[in-house]
């Protein structure tokens, strides 16, 4: 089997957002002067990727970071590189790929390129020998995915108990929320993103684990101080509480805290996650499997997880992550976006793609008879988008 095109389409949102109550803390609040710190990290386009090959199987890839940029490095950079190869060499063509941009690349929006095509090559794999992704990964780990509902953006408190209450009665057993108070806010938002927290825990009890997001909005100091406040709630873990290169800074804040700590959303291949663990940075992994490196590099590092007792929780739910859940024994459990209106930009993959799977009773289930990643595009309902092949 050989590769004989590869083609790259960028969709691009031009529906309704909804942005008038998702406030939550980010980098760039951490610093004065700033009218809108949530801007930047919404994103409202997402990259498709099919490879198509000489039998006749087309293999479907997916970034959504940087989709902009993630097309021109696949087009102008990567393309050529996977042309007339043999799709099921995933491990050699990862390898070709990462040491081709090594110079430009390791980390970012060049990963996201590579792991776009690196789902894709491994959808065809899944085809080509009619079986799920998850089954070449490992086969099956556990009877069905528990899942977290990710979505508690606002900081309005009867807005904040309203959805946690709905969504702890539609069977969910765990929940994450958002630090809706920046750094820039001193004592007194510290104080008002404690109580957030304390408001979920009063409503939702003592049996749903809560989570909470900084989304690397702190620094050290604000860390520690805040993890002493947050002890009393049972936390499952605090989330992405500095920016990702602080590894030393996320080292010392484990262990001066009994809450787990959690990362690795922009921490990208094996490597990187190798040096996390080597600190003993994290409890917790949150690797993207269309940042990180694809399924290839994926399921090194959920094995090297699983020897040191750290725990893989992708980030997203969406099917490229599922299938690395379902297959590894270092993950018990993984992130939902349910469908709603367009807000921050994850919720795009439900209009974009046919399959994903939908949680009942906060639980998920993938198909043992569905090859590969078990997506398909849609092709109506896209008035919403611009679609730039």
């Amino acid at each position: 089997m050989k590769i004989t095109s590869i083609k790259t389409k960028l969709y691009q949102w031009k529906g309704p957002v909804k942005t008038s109550d998702t406030i939550f803390a980010t980098p760039l609040s951490a610093l004065p002067f700033q009218d809108d710190s949530q801007a930047p990290f919404r994103f409202f386009s997402w990259l498709v990727v099919e490879i198509e090959t000489d039998d006749g199987i087309t293999g479907i890839g997916n970034a959504g970071l940087s989709p902009d940029i993630t097309k021109q490095i696949i087009d102008s950079k990567l393309n050529s590189l996977l042309i007339n190869e043999n799709p099921l060499n995933t491990e050699y063509l990862f390898e070709k790929m990462y040491r081709s941009t090594i110079a430009y690349g390791r980390k970012g929006s060049v990963l996201a390129a590579i792991s776009a095509l690196d789902i894709a090559l491994w959808d065809i794999k899944g085809k080509a020998m009619n079986q799920p992704v998850f089954m070449l990964l490992g086969g099956r780990t556990k009877a069905y995915i528990e899942t977290y509902y990710s979505r508690l953006y606002t900081r309005d408190l009867d807005s904040l108990q309203k959805e946690a209450a709905h969504y702890k009665a539609d069977g969910f057993t765990g929940m994450k929320l958002r630090c809706g108070y920046p750094l820039t806010e001193g004592m007194k938002g510290m104080k008002k993103n404690v109580e957030m927290v304390r408001l979920v825990r009063k409503t939702v009890g003592d049996d749903i684990n809560i989570m909470l997001e900084a989304y690397m909005g702190f620094n050290y100091a604000y860390a520690k101080q805040f993890l002493k406040l947050l002890e009393p709630y049972n936390l499952r873990w605090a989330e992405e509480l500095l920016l990702p290169d602080e590894v030393h800074n996320f080292s010392k804040l484990k262990k001066s805290t009994s809450i787990p700590l959690s990362g690795g959303e922009h921490e990208y291949t094996r490597y990187g996650f190798h040096d996390l663990l080597q600190a003993d940075a994290l409890d917790i992994f949150q690797f993207d499997t269309n940042r990180v490196g694809g399924f290839t590099e994926a399921q090194k590092i959920c094995n090297m997880a699983l020897v040191h007792g750290v725990e893989v929780i992708p980030h997203g739910g969406q099917m490229h992550n599922l299938h690395v859940v379902m297959s590894s024994f270092a993950s018990p459990m993984a992130e939902y976006f349910p469908k709603t209106e367009i807000e921050v930009g994850n919720e795009m993959f439900w209009y974009i793609f046919d399959g994903e799977a939908v949680a009942e009773n906060g639980k998920l289930q993938l198909d043992d008879k569905k090859p590969g990643v078990g997506l398909t595009l849609k092709t109506k309902d896209l008035e919403n988008f611009n679609i730039i092949e």
